[in-house]
């Protein structure tokens, strides 16, 4: 197994994250994406929209964070926790993921690429949508429960805790939200997972 990797990358780490949590060994791959090694005719062979993360494994060929999640808790966790079998949980994880790569994208995400990788986009617009899922999402539901689905973690805690956790970086501050930073929080304290590095880390 391989991971095609970048360390800034939360869609990277979203897959970094899993591998450590479930124990599983892999050869990671940080892409040297400021030198084009995404666009090489190689890569664009393994994952034909030059994007990280990529996973392989034998056959198989992912290209998309969740999908990768999703792919990991299906063949390695034997509880099915991370991915519940009852049909109701597992369609809000669903719904989760789906999260994490809009409303969590649109807002946090960019924020945080418009500032680090002067990504192309408005900034402003960006930190209204950060503070508009916050607020009518995340802060009111983890007002009510520990996790983001059911009683335990699952690949949604996964998904959407990445640019959430650095959302800082996009110069968003979590200071108004406390069941978020307390999410957050419990989140890194679980068994075996890996924290989203800082981006100072990489100065």
């Amino acid at each position: 197994m391989k991971l095609y990797d970048f360390p800034l990358s939360g869609h990277a780490h979203r897959a970094r994250a899993m591998l450590s949590l479930l124990s599983v060994d892999a050869d990671i791959h940080v892409m040297d994406l400021a030198n084009g090694e995404h666009k090489t005719p190689e890569f664009l062979k393994i994952n034909p929209l030059g994007q990280v993360p990529t996973l392989t494994d034998g056959e198989v060929n992912l290209r998309d964070s969740t999908a990768i999640l999703t792919y990991l808790a299906l063949k390695y966790d034997q509880s099915r926790t991370w991915l519940p079998t009852d049909p109701a949980l597992a369609a809000e994880v669903q719904s989760w993921l789906s999260v994490s790569v809009h409303e969590v994208f649109d807002g946090p995400c960019v924020t945080r690429l418009i500032k680090l990788f002067n990504y192309d986009s408005d900034h402003a617009k960006a930190v209204e949508k950060a503070h508009a899922v916050f607020t009518q999402l995340f802060e009111p539901h983890l007002a009510k429960q520990d996790w983001l689905v059911g009683d335990a973690p699952t690949i949604a805690d996964i998904a959407n805790y990445s640019y959430i956790a650095r959302v800082n970086e996009g110069e968003v501050s979590l200071d108004n939200y406390p069941n978020i930073r307390a999410w957050l929080e419990r989140v890194e304290g679980i068994e075996g997972f890996e924290p989203m590095p800082h981006a100072s880390d990489f100065a």
